[in-house]
């Protein structure tokens, strides 16, 4: 199975012995947010908040990066408390780990979704601005469980002739 986590990563970072199979770096609380019918179709994993922290320890950071085999994409997980006063900081989070993750990933590579799954109860007021607020931020609320929808699609092949 394709590790899209480890070929995003340069092969200098000092992440890439920290990836793990499948979703081996997620803990096992974590693995609750990711629906059971698509955990086996994750190839790879990397926990960012522990692994990053001794350059940022005052910065936030997000939790992890999944590599989905399917689509060859990695995709961002964060599992956080799903209330107003949070958006901002799992907003923080992402565009922290952006700049955190500049210097270990590929040129041109990109992590095409990043997910933020609740943790707990969902308390947004008004729902409709928040949502539209993490589009602008590309960031998607998928819930409690991160599913099959939500995941990047097969890339499309290439047909001869066209």
């Amino acid at each position: 199975m394709k590790s899209p986590v480890k070929a995003a990563l340069k092969t200098v970072s000092s992440l890439q012995t920290k990836v793990q199979e499948g979703l081996g770096a997620l803990t096992a609380r974590d693995k609750q947010f990711v629906e059971e019918a698509v955990r086996p179709s994750f190839a790879d994993s990397l926990e960012i908040d522990e692994n990053l922290k001794q350059d940022n320890d005052q910065a936030n950071r997000w939790d992890y990066l999944l590599g989905h085999a399917e689509s060859a994409q990695v995709v961002g997980l964060e599992p956080h408390s799903a209330y107003t006063k949070e958006v901002r900081v799992v907003v923080a989070k992402k565009k922290a780990a952006l700049q955190q993750l500049r210097k270990h990933l590929n040129s041109g590579v990109t992590v095409s979704a990043w997910f933020w799954v609740a943790s707990g109860r969902v308390d947004f007021v008004p729902h409709e601005k928040i949502v539209r607020r993490l589009d602008q931020e590309g960031i998607t609320f998928v819930g409690g469980v991160l599913r099959a929808k939500h995941l990047p699609k097969k890339p499309a092949t290439k047909r001869s002739g066209a």
